[in-house]
């Protein structure tokens, strides 16, 4: 497992869908995975730190998980399987840890509420690369919005994928590397 953080979150404006970027922490290896809406508004509430007046589902489950004295130690996306992607909480309580099976984009959004790692199995990750956009912003781009800053990865910086690594990419991409699409 290669612990990894989000890089970013947007609307692939390719299948109007939206789409969480994972990076590996010491890396440049990348894991796209496309999410539903309220989960991706889950996330990027978290990652701007909105807090809403009432609990959102998954300010519920942090709250479930400390309120009965458990922790979440970390979280595991571990594989794809028939264009699903798998993920696991572990939790810690006392001397005993209970893995639970979930969605990554829960688990995502659990694990940045409780500041917890998130992993992912190494063979999910790929050489894509993202990189900063030319200033005079006219190159072919991999384009993902979410909010006015859309084109910004968490911490601020512009980034964009050319057309040719988009090429590269999509070329070098498995069924089993879309998870579940319906058109």
């Amino acid at each position: 497992m290669i612990e990894v953080t989000v890089e970013k979150l947007g609307l692939d404006s390719s299948t109007n869908s939206y789409v969480v970027i994972l990076r590996e922490k010491d890396g440049s290896r990348l894991l796209p995975i496309w999410i539903g809406q309220p989960e991706a508004e889950s996330i990027m509430m978290e990652i701007k730190g909105v807090r809403p007046p009432r609990p959102l589902t998954h300010d519920l489950c942090k709250r479930l998980i400390t309120g009965l004295g458990g922790s979440l130690r970390r979280v595991q996306i571990t594989q794809v399987k028939e264009n699903t992607y798998f993920a696991e909480l572990h939790i810690n309580r006392g001397d005993e840890t209970i893995q639970v099976d979930a969605r990554p984009s829960d688990s995502i959004a659990i694990a940045l509420r409780l500041e917890t790692p998130i992993f992912a199995q190494e063979s999910l990750l790929t050489d894509i690369s993202l990189h900063e956009a030319d200033e005079d912003g006219e190159e072919e781009s991999f384009s993902a919005e979410i909010t006015p800053s859309a084109e910004e990865d968490v911490e601020g910086r512009e980034l964009r994928m050319t057309g040719e690594e988009l090429k590269e990419y999509l070329r070098r991409m498995r069924p089993e590397d879309f998870g579940k699409f319906n058109p």
